[in-house]
């Protein structure tokens, strides 16, 4: 994935939480644009913690060409 087509998807108004499939069965999640912290190659998602905070417990770095899917989450109304 190019990082300017992600950073097309995590723009879109409103916005729709997505997963990111990665190579080798790995999946992750961003719910909140602002989870996520894009580079040319890169992709930092915040984890965040179970509390209502808005903390993030840890950071993923996913490697852009490694994404090979993008799938909407579906949220309840």
């Amino acid at each position: 994935m190019k990082a300017e087509d992600l950073l097309e998807i995590l723009a879109e108004r409103p916005f729709q939480p997505i997963r990111l499939h990665l190579e080798g069965g790995r999946v992750h999640e961003i719910r909140h644009p602002e989870m996520a912290i894009v580079t040319e190659a890169l992709v930092a998602i915040g984890m965040p913690r179970d509390d209502e905070s808005g903390m993030a417990e840890k950071v993923r770095l996913c490697s852009l060409p490694h994404v090979v899917e993008v799938e909407p989450i579906e949220v309840a109304p």
